[in-house]
């Protein structure tokens, strides 16, 4: 078993591959689109990857009475979450968020390439005071290089959060991306809704979806 193969065994999990998860992917990726429709199916496509990563979280059980009388054994979830996107492609995610937890709370980090160093460096970061004791959903939709990720995991980390209790939810990724993050948190999980096939020359995924922010936002013109 090669290292990729053992980590999406382990550390990846991959939403189901339906035929409405690729009509959804289809209409995302073509650069043709138009940029409302884009924001509107790629949020489609976020919720989902929303209640992936909240399934990944500790549950304890709590029973409840229905409304004939009987017993539902049933869960709710055992600790605080906090969701943190990175700055800025990663707030296209929190509306995803927001819309299946009522009340979330969400931090922010800012991480930008380093013109001179080309290395990941953290510029900002809001957190709340008590995210150590706190399950994260770390929010980003593109992970190539891991860069990026592995920075901000490591803001969290040196903020008391466990780092099993780290969930990276991202909309595509690349293997390389997946080695770059597991094989330096082997703890941390990450949801995905597709694995592209590589990094090209210039690392960008292929086939890819473009610059995730700017087709968002609608600032790649």
């Amino acid at each position: 078993m090669t290292s990729i193969e053992a980590y999406l065994e382990k550390n990846v999990h991959v939403l189901p591959q339906t035929n409405q998860l690729r009509a959804l992917h289809t209409i995302v990726r073509d650069r043709d689109v138009s940029r409302e429709d884009f924001v509107f199916y790629t949020e489609r496509i976020n919720r989902l990857l929303i209640e992936a990563g909240l399934d990944l979280l500790p549950f304890e059980p709590r029973d409840v009475t229905t409304p004939v009388g009987a017993t539902y054994h049933g869960l709710r979830a055992a600790e605080r979450l906090v969701g943190v996107p990175i700055i800025r492609a990663g707030e296209s995610m929190e509306a995803g968020l927001r819309a299946v937890v009522r009340g979330a709370r969400i931090g922010k980090i800012l991480i930008q390439r380093d013109k001179q160093t080309k290395l990941p460096k953290l510029y900002y970061s809001n957190l709340p005071d008590d995210i150590a004791s706190r399950q994260v959903l770390l929010l980003d939709p593109m992970l190539a290089t891991g860069g990026t990720a592995n920075a901000a995991i490591q803001v969290l980390l040196d903020r008391g959060v466990l780092e099993e209790n780290i969930v990276f939810v991202t909309f595509i990724t690349v293997p390389e991306g997946i080695e770059a993050v597991c094989s330096r948190f082997p703890r941390v999980r990450i949801v995905t809704s597709a694995i592209e096939e590589r990094l090209n020359e210039n690392a960008y995924m292929v086939p890819g979806i473009g610059d995730f922010g700017d087709r968002f936002f609608g600032t790649d013109d």
